[in-house]
């Protein structure tokens, strides 16, 4: 009922006549095609096995648009009834083709199948409302060829993506992970930790009041946030360094700049300014140690390195905001 009135300008699937139905059926085998192949193309050049997964899927998808157009043909003539996806209420429709650059490998797989559960759905529904024999059966075999599908990719991905194929592939997905999220991510958390360690230990060995000193804080670590996340993303727009998404990459740096500052500010909700300070000071060492560990682990810098970087600059920064605060 509410999709009746949200998609007041369509028409009910029950409306449609047998050349309708074929010819909608024709045009979705033909969009769906085209996305197969638009997918394939994006793919080919970083994820090239894959890529051939989908090269056969929309090879499939063809070989569909050509048996419904022969029958059309056969019972209608050459003229298809001028209908889409977008006339019929209730139909399924297709995610926009510039909108897949985000997506990852699983996520358009996932999309690979959902597209060809509607198109299952859509044949057995339409099988039902046919009464002509070799429409039925044709629209009957379709419904189940589109319900293999899964399984054909499936067997695609056995034949075109090898044990040594898919490692590449997973090293690709990788380094894409590492460009996007974890370069900027931890660049902010490493700014939020060491830069805001020198105002936050000034200010409460300054004024002894925790309040203040979270105050201070709060306001270092969302202004180096919000710093951080306009830099990421204004830095390039990934099309030429393959960074990925501007959006993303801010908002990666950024939260992890706030997350790296508010770590040694939270402590002093605490009204005990030694047991405050203390607790702050341990999760200092914490978030020093976890940047050595993430660089180490995502960027390949050898764990002792990264320790003498991270823990020896902080410890300069920490120590000078004692002084400062105790001068």
């Amino acid at each position: 009922m509410l999709t009746r009135f949200l998609q007041a300008g369509r028409r009910s699937f029950e409306s449609l006549d047998a050349r309708e139905i074929l010819s909608l059926a024709v045009a979705a085998e033909e969009e769906d095609g085209a996305i197969y192949s638009e997918i394939a193309m994006r793919l080919a050049e970083s994820y090239p096995a894959t890529a051939k997964v989908f090269e056969g899927m929309a090879a499939e998808e063809d070989g569909h648009r050509q048996r419904l157009l022969d029958l059309y043909v056969q019972q209608f003539g050459p003229r298809l009834a001028p209908i889409r996806r977008e006339h019929v209420r209730g139909f399924p429709t297709r995610r926009p083709i510039w909108l897949m650059d985000t997506m990852s490998l699983e996520q358009v797989r996932q999309l690979a199948w959902e597209m060809e559960d509607g198109a299952a759905r859509f044949y057995m529904a339409a099988a039902e409302r046919t009464t002509d024999a070799a429409a039925r059966k044709l629209l009957g075999d379709l419904a189940a060829e589109e319900r293999k599908h899964a399984n054909l990719a499936d067997r695609l991905e056995t034949q075109n993506v090898g044990d040594s194929e898919k490692d590449a592939e997973k090293s690709e997905a990788h380094r894409q992970f590492v460009l996007t999220y974890v370069q900027p991510g931890l660049a902010g958390l490493m700014d939020g930790s060491v830069s805001t360690l020198a105002p936050v230990f000034a200010a409460a060995f300054a004024t002894g009041n925790t309040w203040s000193t979270f105050l201070v804080g709060l306001a270092a670590a969302v202004g180096a946030g919000i710093s951080m996340g306009f830099t990421e993303a204004a830095s390039d727009d990934g099309q030429l360094t393959g960074r990925g998404s501007p959006i993303k990459r801010g908002v990666a740096s950024g939260v992890m700049t706030a997350i790296g500052g508010l770590g040694h500010a939270l402590p002093y909700l605490i009204h005990d300014f030694w047991v405050a300070t203390t607790i702050a000071a341990i999760v200092v060492v914490i978030e020093l140690w976890a940047i050595a560990f993430i660089q180490q682990r995502y960027m390949h810098t050898p764990f002792w390195r990264a320790a003498l970087q991270v823990v020896v600059g902080g410890a300069l920064v920490f120590g000078a905001g004692i002084l400062i605060g105790s001068a």
